[in-house]
């Protein structure tokens, strides 16, 4: 999946942050925090061209279902697109 803003992913206080750098520091409207799967899904978001492979990646990680993993990572993908990351 193609990330259109610039995002640097740090760890603080046992969270997992995404800070905007150069350009992105104007147009965004802070930080962005991730849960522990909204986490994963940012790592594997580059190697990844579809919401189906996100999910077959989370069923590998995760003791999930298939609807609970296709469910959250829709959720998640899509306050990336609100938001513009995507």
């Amino acid at each position: 999946m193609n990330i259109k803003k610039e995002l640097i992913k740090r760890e603080f206080a046992g969270e997992a942050i995404l800070v905007p750098v150069g350009k992105t520091v104007y147009d965004s409207k802070g930080l962005f925090v991730l849960n522990e799967l909204g986490n994963f899904i940012w790592d594997i978001l580059l190697d990844v061209e579809t919401t189906d492979d996100i999910v077959k990646r989370i069923l590998e990680e995760y003791d999930t279902t298939e609807e609970e993993a296709t469910k959250d990572t829709e959720e998640f993908l899509e306050k990336l697109r609100t938001l513009e990351i995507i």
